[in-house]
């Protein structure tokens, strides 16, 4: 409905001008209340039956263009993933299984450090039961989701489906959704995920005209070419290793000798170069088989994962520092061995696989690590990541058997290969701590904190520049007289990054390695160690807190507002989420902007309701709306506080009131993402009208 249609409507003669008028600015002003009370997604729902007593619930919804859902398998410390609850399962039903997912996408979000995966255009959930009551009549299901485009919107969807009766049974039935139960409430906001660094062609037309962009492939590839080329670079380091390294020469030798033609061996080289790649291939096939798709996609939101990964990579980190080799069987070498002597492409075969078995305290490691970080990209993740390393490992195979005269260029083995071993340890033991980071945020447990994080890391880059300059010396170690150039700048460039890493304890972003150390609020304090910025707990006022930038903010309005009034300073909401990305990027890029953050700090009273707090209110205070949506946790307080009071259910979103709620700014009663400039103005007008 707009005015034009509402001008239409009410030209009747009977009518004056006047309230033709009248009528005109109530229509626009009815349009203007509830344009912004967005629901971009519409769910449909229905139950196939499977056997006598197990049935499939289907559910599917078709998500207006450029929104996007979170799924259940997003994983923990970014945005909130979907969640289904059903609420009349004790007694009547068990589920078989976890709830499937139809297709989705994954992408890596640099604000929260995680892959997320989410649905596009339509989603696709189906969840097995099997009825243990035979008189149940409906199953009563309840999806939390997040959808987001440039806002995001938490989402409650309730569904109850008539169950078939056992005895007469249809095929597949729609489901019937009682009217009490089919609403949408909107219980909160989140995030948008589609950050700068995973933008698909379609958000990018929304992008302000005149600014040039490109279209760009959809991240999950961008992903998936990640893992290649990092498997890839892993395969090259592999062949610096003791275990490979000196294999070159000798099964180059072998088939060039032994072949009757050139071009034999130049084939035969090719066969063995290509059996490489099918044995690794075939491994990366074999985990994502045995694990499947859904497990996979539970890899990065899963604790004890993470924390069994963080294992994992330590024992490789010590087998490669010299502490002891990770070997397979010898009689499984011995047995490939002897069926390598059968010769033709199957004695080939058993050669590229006496090879990996041969080489495995070396690549086993590497291999392990590269699986399980793949293994976080979904089902595809682990054949690619096995794929890119194969080949690496096998191009010299094949290219040293074409140009033999090659070989003559090659460094000879020695203590050098060793040293790229205890490198890899250095970098094993570093990653495995992101992995025990994510755990630790996950659980909330603050053991890892940043400032811990960064220690850790700042000690085991600091001790692997000692060891590149000769200062440490490991087990495998030979007797060092002096060190090369190439190891010289090795060291140097170590020492570089381990004194950048230095100012993070007193809050540099440190934006090379944002993806790795927990966020910036997640930390001993916000701005590093030994920071004269933050404000001492002693002097803040009832209900205040520090927040990001050393600002005071209050996370209750009742509080705020108290506060406001005994220092007589305008009100500043910011309705936000702990997993917003505007909201960190707001925070990030525009607060931090010194002329933004001296009004923060002096002029206005912060206070920054979140409306994703899934804490629960006390019994007294839960209550229930005039639609009939029941408030039970603080997130749902201060979302209806804000659809109630600003006609909106979008994040971020920045209110300047005075001491009776009052908008100060009269053209612009309210601002969401927006750049320094424009916010700043804003903040000025507003403050400029309290009295």
């Amino acid at each position: 409905m707009n005015s034009n249609s509402c001008h239409q409507t009410v030209t009747f003669k009977i009518f004056s001008n006047t309230a033709i008028v009248f009528l005109l600015l109530l229509s626009f002003a009815f349009v203007k209340v509830n344009a912004q009370i967005l629901e971009p997604v519409k769910w449909n729902a229905k139950i196939e039956k499977k056997s006598d007593t197990n049935f499939v619930l289907i559910f599917d919804g078709v998500i207006e263009k450029e929104w996007h859902i979170y799924s259940q398998f997003t994983p923990d410390g970014g945005p909130l993933p979907l969640e289904i609850a059903f609420k009349n399962q004790k007694g009547n039903y068990n589920l078989v299984g976890k709830a499937k997912e139809g297709k989705t996408r994954t992408a890596f979000n640099d604000i929260f450090g995680v892959n997320e995966t989410f649905f596009e255009g339509k989603a696709h959930i189906e969840q097995e039961i099997k009825i243990l009551n035979p008189i149940l009549k409906t199953v009563d299901v309840e999806f939390d989701f997040q959808i987001c485009k440039d806002v995001c919107i938490n989402l409650n969807k309730k569904f109850s489906i008539i169950v078939p009766s056992l005895l007469k049974v249809s095929a597949t039935i729609p489901t019937i959704t009682e009217s009490k139960l089919d609403e949408t409430k909107v219980t909160g906001i989140a995030v948008d995920t589609l950050s700068e660094s995973v933008k698909t062609t379609e958000n990018v037309k929304n992008e302000p005209a005149g600014k040039s962009v490109k279209a760009e492939m959809p991240a999950s590839a961008r992903s998936l070419w990640s893992i290649f080329f990092v498997a890839f670079l892993f395969g090259f380091t592999a062949l610096l290793t003791p275990c490979v390294f000196p294999m070159i020469p000798m099964t180059v030798s072998f088939f060039t000798k032994q072949s009757k033609t050139r071009a034999a061996g130049i084939r035969n080289a090719i066969i063995y170069g290509i059996s490489i790649i099918v044995i690794y291939v075939l491994l990366g096939f074999l985990v994502s088989w045995i694990f499947g798709a859904d497990a996979l996609n539970s890899l990065a939101t899963n604790v004890w994962f993470n924390v069994g990964f963080f294992i994992l990579l330590v024992i490789f980190a010590t087998s490669f520092l010299g502490g002891f080799e990770i070997m397979l069987p010898n009689s499984w070498a011995n047995k490939v061995d002897q069926q390598a002597d059968r010769g033709g492409i199957i004695g080939i075969l058993f050669m590229a696989l006496a090879l990996a078995i041969v080489s495995f305290s070396c690549t086993g490691p590497i291999v392990g690590s590269l699986l399980v970080e793949a293994a976080t990209n979904g089902v595809v993740g682990p054949i690619v990541g096995m794929f890119g390393f194969s080949l690496a490992l096998s191009l010299p195979f094949m290219l040293f058997a074409m140009f033999p005269g090659w070989l003559n260029s090659l460094p000879k083995s020695g203590g050098w290969l060793n040293t790229v071993k205890v490198v890899l340890g250095f970098l094993e033991l570093a990653f495995a701590f992101k992995f025990l980071s994510n755990a630790d945020l996950v659980l909330q447990l603050h053991l890892l904190e940043r400032e811990v994080f960064l220690v850790i890391w700042i000690a085991i880059f600091g001790a692997l520049a000692l060891y590149l300059f000769g200062k440490l010396t490991l087990p495998h170690d030979s007797p060092l007289q002096h060190i090369s150039v190439g190891r010289l700048y090795l060291g140097l460039i170590t020492l570089a990054f381990t004194v950048y890493l230095i100012p993070g304890l007193w809050g540099a972003p440190l934006k090379l390695i944002s993806a790795f150390p927990p966020p910036q609020q997640y930390s001993e304090s916000p701005y590093g160690i030994g920071s004269s910025n933050a404000v001492p707990s002693k002097n803040l006022p009832k209900g205040a807190k520090i927040g990001v930038h050393g600002i005071v903010i209050f996370d209750d309005y009742e509080n705020g507002l108290a506060y406001a009034k005994s220092v007589n300073k305008p009100i500043m909401l910011d309705f936000t989420g702990h997993a917003c990305v505007n909201c960190r990027k707001m925070e990030n890029n525009v607060w931090s902007d010194p002329n933004v953050l001296s009004i923060l700090n002096n002029d206005v009273v912060l206070i920054s309701l979140y409306v994703d707090d899934k804490r629960e209110l006390p019994e007294d205070k839960q209550f229930v709306t005039a639609s009939g949506d029941k408030i039970e946790t603080i997130g749902d307080k201060w979302t209806e506080f804000m659809i109630s009071k600003y006609k909106t259910n979008t994040q971020p979103l920045y209110v300047l009131t005075d001491l009776n709620g009052n908008n100060l700014n009269d053209s612009k009663p309210t601002i969401s993402y927006v750049g320094v400039e424009e916010y700043l103005s804003w903040l000025k007008t507003g403050i400029s009208n309290f009295k």
